[in-house]
């Protein structure tokens, strides 16, 4: 029998691998079991993420929140599904350069897409010829963070308050800028959500991305920014910047003392910021299941969990199911803030 058994194992290496995976481990076990059923292994004809190379896709440059939460995520993912887990910058056309590049890769798992609400939710309503759809090219993976907007002036700004910013906004309209990473980022439909609420009107200054626009503002070139606080919290805790309010229903933990929107004048305001991976449609769904819970696993780990905490994100373990649906929800009521800017992608 032992014999018999080497013998299997020599010319059947997806047989050795179940044979001492159902053995030595009870959690890979079950993942095994499922990813056999979809085909989702080496020798059922479908690819897998184990041991291959995977590519977390951020669509912006450098020092964003996609970027932050990518690379906070990336070798946890990495060590979890032994694999290089790499994570590569794609800015370009709101997200939607990216966007299309990962709609059309190979639906195994390997590529992944750091999507967010601009690219996931913003951007059908911007792009009349986007090219990928939200809803039918991905299939939804996990759902990484939430991170509240933070709406940042210059440390030399005279405004104080948020009190001060709707004051001075209202005295002389369009004399006030601010800056986003680009039309139809997520700050900048951020703002726009704010100046339909709150009915007030300053100039928008787009840039090639968040770190630009934030490098500016910290220059004085601009005057403010309602941007997602993984951007800004380390400028704001420098000294750089002032933090005015923030958009989340309550007031977050990594800014006790600054005040929320709602609170401050303008009610039932909320608009935070959300980051998820998506992967291209027709993904296996035991390759999905197994990144979602690697996923789930890192952001509960400690050192990222602090690492969160300190940008301001909030960790939202869910399934991909429950992603999907915040998504769904998202579309029509951005749809209605882009159509009210009058958005238009640059």
């Amino acid at each position: 029998m032992l014999q018999a058994r080497q013998r299997r194992r020599h010319e059947d290496p997806a047989a050795a691998l179940h044979e001492n995976t159902m053995r030595t481990d009870p959690h890979r076990r079950a993942w095994l079991l499922a990813a056999l059923a979809a085909g989702a292994l080496p020798g059922t004809g479908r690819a897998q993420p184990a041991g291959k190379p995977i590519k977390i896709v951020v669509p912006f440059t450098p020092g964003g929140s996609s970027d932050i939460l990518a690379r906070a995520i990336a070798p946890k993912l990495g060590a979890a599904l032994g694999s290089n887990v790499i994570v590569e910058n794609r800015p370009g056309a709101g997200g939607s350069v990216a966007g299309g590049e990962v709609a059309r890769a190979d639906a195994d798992g390997t590529t992944l897409f750091m999507g967010h609400l601009g690219t996931l939710a913003v951007n059908p309503a911007i792009y009349p010829k986007l090219a990928y759809d939200p809803l039918k090219s991905f299939v939804p993976v996990a759902y990484v963070a939430r991170v509240p907007n933070v709406l940042v002036v210059p440390s030399a700004s005279p405004l104080r308050t948020f009190k001060d910013f709707l004051a001075a906004v209202r005295a002389q309209p369009g004399r006030l800028s601010y800056s986003s990473g680009g039309n139809g980022s997520a700050a900048h439909i951020t703002m726009e959500y704010l100046k339909l609420r709150a009915k007030l009107f300053l100039l928008h200054i787009p840039y090639r991305g968040t770190a630009p626009s934030i490098n500016d503002l910290i220059a004085g070139q601009v005057d403010c920014t309602f941007t997602g606080s993984t951007a800004v919290l380390s400028h704001v805790r420098s000294g750089r910047l002032r933090a005015l309010a923030v958009g989340s229903a309550q007031r977050i933990a990594a800014l006790p003392e600054v005040p929320t929107v709602a609170e401050s004048g303008v009610p039932g305001f909320e608009a935070d910021q959300w980051y998820g991976l998506v992967a291209p449609a027709g993904t296996p769904a035991a390759v999905v299941s197994r990144i979602n819970a690697e996923v789930n696993r890192a952001v509960a780990l400690p050192d990222v969990a602090e690492q969160f905490n300190r940008e301001g994100a909030v960790a939202v373990p869910v399934t991909p199911q429950a992603f999907g649906e915040l998504i769904r929800q998202e579309i029509p009521r951005w749809a209605e803030v882009v159509k009210a800017g009058n958005v238009k992608p640059d």
